[in-house]
């Protein structure tokens, strides 16, 4: 009986999950899958009206990259795809923004059945 416990012991520790009430046995798996890398920044964190703020994310090579732009009024989005070094830059044109208002971009990056998430952010000025 000591030899039994002692073996059950060894493959829980090994990270093996043991059946209520049974002797079987599964391999345990990861619950959840490692997320894509995911950074953002803007070209310029003070953009004035009319002119382009261009939001470079950094990733996994050939991930699909979708912004979203939340102004105080309307959201803007946009989709490019990362390049073979996962980068991608998108460009969001400013033209009457409401001044001191932040922006938050909000991006998501995928890749098959992996994701990840992040955001950065700029304030128009007049």
């Amino acid at each position: 009986m000591k030899r039994i416990v002692t073996v059950l012991a060894g493959l829980a520790t090994a990270g093996v999950l043991l059946a209520p009430g049974s002797a079987l046995a599964a391999p345990v798996t990861p619950s959840a899958v490692k997320p894509l890398p995911c950074h953002a920044s803007v070209s310029n964190s003070q953009p004035r009206d009319y002119t382009d703020v261009y939001v470079s994310v950094t990733t996994t090579a050939s991930a699909s990259v979708t912004t979203v732009a939340h102004y105080r009024t309307t959201s803007t989005k946009h989709t490019a795809k990362a390049n073979s070094h996962g980068k991608a830059s998108i460009k969001y044109y400013i033209s009457r923004a409401t001044p001191g208002y932040k922006v938050v971009v909000s991006v998501r990056v995928t890749l098959g059945s992996r994701a990840g998430n992040c955001s950065t952010s700029f304030t128009p000025k007049k």
